[in-house]
């Protein structure tokens, strides 16, 4: 589990960071560009470590440079509210390739959870990205910014928090379950 929430970590730092620098400095210019700029600066480290750069870290590279940027320029605050259903979408289409949490998961559950229930749980997470991205573009045109901030930083990570819970419980039941057989 600490594998999975340390890629997760890893792969929405820039946001978590704009969130963080945004509710510290009240600046949607300097929030976005430490985001752009941390985000530039991982990619880096993985470039130059040479390490497997994975599609999800392209697809997070491109949404914080573009997103970030189109910040800046606009600075408009239903704009910064609607952003993260255009993260959550985009996230969502990366994960309906067929396979991508495989990297996520232990190296135990891989040799014991069955391949279609990793897949399925992979499309089962597009779904969850796909329907926050929905939820917080409800919020963000029908709503004031706290409601959204709220949503953004409780009701959305919880979402996430529950979900890898859940996976978390039921992968560990499949791999309880498969080596009580095999020791028998």
């Amino acid at each position: 589990m600490k594998q999975a929430l340390w890629h997760l970590l890893n792969d929405f730092l820039s946001a978590i960071l704009f969130l963080i620098v945004y509710g510290a400095s009240g600046s949607v210019r300097i929030a976005a560009g430490v985001a752009v700029a941390a985000g530039l600066a991982q990619f880096g480290w993985l470039y130059f470590t040479g390490r497997r750069i994975e599609p999800m870290q392209w697809w997070s590279l491109v949404l914080v440079v573009v997103l970030g940027g189109a910040t800046i320029l606009t600075q408009s605050p239903r704009f910064v509210m609607s952003k993260p259903s255009i993260a959550h979408f985009a996230v969502a289409a990366a994960m309906l390739r067929r396979g991508w949490m495989i990297r996520y998961i232990t190296p135990i559950a891989r040799q014991n959870v069955p391949e279609a229930t990793m897949v399925a749980a992979g499309y089962a997470w597009a779904t969850l990205m796909a329907a926050l991205g929905l939820i917080n573009l409800i919020i963000a045109v029908y709503f004031d910014f706290a409601t959204w901030a709220w949503f953004v930083s409780v009701g959305a990570v919880g979402a996430k928090l529950a979900a890898v819970a859940t996976q978390y419980a039921v992968f560990r039941t499949i791999v309880r379950r498969r080596l009580a057989q095999s020791a028998n």
